[in-house]
């Protein structure tokens, strides 16, 4: 096991001493969970820190704690114990339901499942753990079933590929709905695995009742597309492979599978009588063709086309169409980057020219946007009117699963926008179509004509670079540092590695979008789109998430946090020390929720009340929290906080090396408020 990188001293604080500390005190008595603090002996065998514990305790001893406690989950716990501590032979030990459970996880290659411990799931933890050896899929611990959910979210959207999460019983679930919401709005597949106990005869204890429900995906049978409650191990199977056939089809959304505990924990005397499915993948759904021939004759013929993208690239081939059909047309895009749909360097990127170019287009494209009405129209907030910014006459398409998935009750669906031609279909599917039916409509004159409105686009992108350029520049040598030379200073330590922003939807927002105006996103892993929810909590643990899967593609993880989303789920930097997951966090520490403080001043302005009081309720100071200590005590490498801005860039250079090394570091900057 490698040692983690040693906190650089100038940032030791003469308070604390643990340097001094960790000199003085005895070694033999425990050991440290703190990579590179390990004893001689842990370093001659580095993994036992990771198996040593406390002695098991005595039998007087758990007879009085099962005495003390009228949760029958202790006394659970306590047999489960004594019956690990029996050993069997390998001709005697016996296959449980759980076994079965992950052979069934195994056959879909599933990764990983993030979770916090719970009882309702005993029999599938230690099955993953010891029958399946914590490997596809492995346990990767959380700190929060919310941080669970989101983790699990960030990571499908760094590797395509879906995770699981385990919540223990109703308790659990309702911690983790906040980011299942968030995976809901954000067309994200993931399975979430349910601890219940169903049959009231088997629940020991008053906790368990309380932790128990008839119909526990009820609660979020709104936000998920698909749940199932099996009763029987071949019932889990098959219900296990089907939820993974809807989840993974467009449009993509988490389902739900209950796994009973009594399920769980049977033993299976017939194991050749349960079979597990044949998992084929379903061809997501293509727009109807004559529509699609419909709508390349109103492109090719339109002399101000635009397209708007929100969803559209779920994989790096729908950057490429889309890049393909744009070009076809020299037709400029708005990416509304809840995706990477179009490289940022490329001239028909005109996403800073979205206000321009919208009330001039004839016709408009859009490639799965969420809330299409919203990019057609404009509110006025003071009065709550609306009146449309697209000008008479202007052709509206939309290519969207939107309307093949709907449920009533969240309002995800936005507002009823009316459109020319609506193609149900998932646009990533349909571009071939529509880019072979663009071909076949452009001529030779036409494709001519069409080449002329390069040159225009090109200066049009060049010129928002520079101003974007210039005004990053403004307050460089500012303390609190500014957000642009925030992020620049960053993006010029990690250019040259294969990087990937994290960091999801709102902290890039709320930094200006620097990294969206000033980076080169050439990728579709450079950036993985917004908290779709807007949950508070998000940003973090899914940023650990996309870095545990960035850590087997050999990408350089980067989170831009901001400190309100930090504060609801902290504990996800400790799973990214535990599991040892590279990711370099730079703190946007404006010490506010600035949002919230900017909405509280409009308002109290609108009324005519003054602004003196806006701060109260908003502003996280007094005391202001010391998030390189923080990540510290996590076992995290950490640097600041850091108000000169002079000594951000050799903060972020070592952090940049802890993290090329294997393990998470955070850089506490305290920055202007946007």
């Amino acid at each position: 096991m490698t040692s983690m990188p040693t906190k650089p001293e100038p940032k030791v604080r003469p308070e604390v001493g643990r340097r001094n500390f960790l000199k003085s005190a005895a070694v033999a008595g425990a050991a440290s969970t703190i990579p590179g603090a390990a004893t001689a002996a842990e370093k001659a065998a580095p993994d036992a820190r990771l198996t040593r514990g406390a002695p098991p305790p005595s039998a007087a001893q758990m007879e009085l704690e099962a005495s003390s406690t009228s949760d029958g989950a202790d006394q659970l716990a306590q047999a489960n114990s004594e019956q690990l501590a029996v050993g069997l032979g390998p001709e005697d030990k016996p296959s449980f339901g759980s076994d079965f459970m992950i052979d069934v996880m195994k056959s879909l290659d599933l990764n990983y499942v993030f979770s916090n411990p719970g009882s309702s799931f005993l029999g599938l933890h230690e099955s993953i753990v010891t029958y399946g050896g914590n490997e596809k899929p492995e346990f990767i611990t959380c700190m929060h079933e919310e941080s669970a959910a989101a983790m699990a979210n960030g990571y499908y959207k760094a590797a395509l590929k879906p995770a699981a999460i385990m919540c223990h019983g109703t308790v659990g679930l309702q911690h983790a709905a906040m980011n299942l919401y968030n995976a809901w709005c954000d067309r994200v597949p993931l399975v979430t695995i349910l601890g219940n106990n169903a049959d009231a005869n088997g629940r020991l204890g008053a906790t368990t009742w309380r932790h128990s429900a008839q119909d526990p995906a009820a609660m979020v049978r709104d936000f998920t597309k698909w749940d199932d409650q099996p009763m029987s191990l071949q019932a889990f199977a098959d219900s296990f492979v089907r939820g993974w056939k809807f989840a993974t089809t467009p449009p993509m959304e988490p389902i739900a599978i209950v796994a009973d505990a009594d399920l769980q924990t049977m033993e299976v005397e017939d194991r050749a009588s349960l079979t597990i499915p044949r998992y084929t993948p379903s061809e997501p759904p293509q727009g109807e063709r004559g529509a699609l021939k419909e709508t390349a004759k109103l492109l090719v013929n339109a002399e101000t086309p635009l397209i708007i993208a929100d969803r559209a690239a779920r994989t790096p081939e729908g950057l490429r169409l889309l890049v393909e059909l744009a070009e076809l047309l020299n037709a400029p895009v708005v990416d509304l980057a809840s995706r990477q749909n179009m490289p940022t360097n490329h001239y028909l990127n005109q996403t800073r020219q979205s206000g321009r170019l919208i009330p001039r287009a004839d016709v408009i494209l859009g490639l799965e946007v969420t809330d299409f009405w919203g990019q057609v129209n404009s509110i006025n907030r003071g009065n709550m009117t609306a009146q449309p910014r697209t000008k008479e006459g202007v052709k509206l398409i939309t290519i969207s699963v939107n309307d093949l998935y709907m449920k009533s009750n969240y309002q995800d669906f936005q507002r009823y926008a009316p459109v020319d031609i609506s193609i149900s279909g998932d646009a990533q599917a349909s571009l071939p179509a529509l880019i072979e039916e663009v071909k076949e409509a452009i001529d030779r004159s036409r494709r001519r004509e069409l080449a002329d409105r390069a040159d225009g686009f090109r200066k049009d992108h060049a010129a928002s670079y520079e101003e974007s350029r210039l005004l990053a520049a403004r307050g460089w040598n500012s303390s609190p540092v500014s957000t642009g030379r925030m992020c620049m200073e960053l993006y010029e330590k990690i250019k040259d590695e294969d990087w990937a922003l994290v960091s999801v939807g709102a902290s890039e927002r709320f930094v200006s979008s620097w990294p969206h105006r000033l980076w080169n996103f050439d990728e579709h892993y450079r950036y993985l789109g917004i908290g779709a929810g807007g949950g508070v909590g998000y940003g973090l643990p899914a940023a650990v998430g996309a870095g545990l899967a960035n850590k087997k593609l050999g990408r350089f993880s980067v989170n831009i946090q901001c400190d309100g989303d930090f504060m609801y789920a902290n504990g996800a930097l400790w799973t990214a020390a535990h599991h040892r997951i590279p990711l370099l966090t730079v703190m946007h520490n404006n010490r506010a929720y600035a949002q919230e403080t900017m909405l509280v001043q409009g308002t109290a302005n609108n009324r005519k009340r003054g602004v003196d009081k806006s701060h109260i309720g908003t502003v996280i100071q007094d005391p202001n929290i010391d998030y390189a200590k923080l990540a510290e005590g996590m076992g995290v490498w950490s640097a600041g906080p850091i108000e000169d801005p002079d000594e951000l860039g050799p903060a972020l250079a070592e952090a940049v090396q802890v993290v090329k090394s294997g393990y998470p570091a955070l850089v506490d900057v305290v920055t202007q408020m946007r």
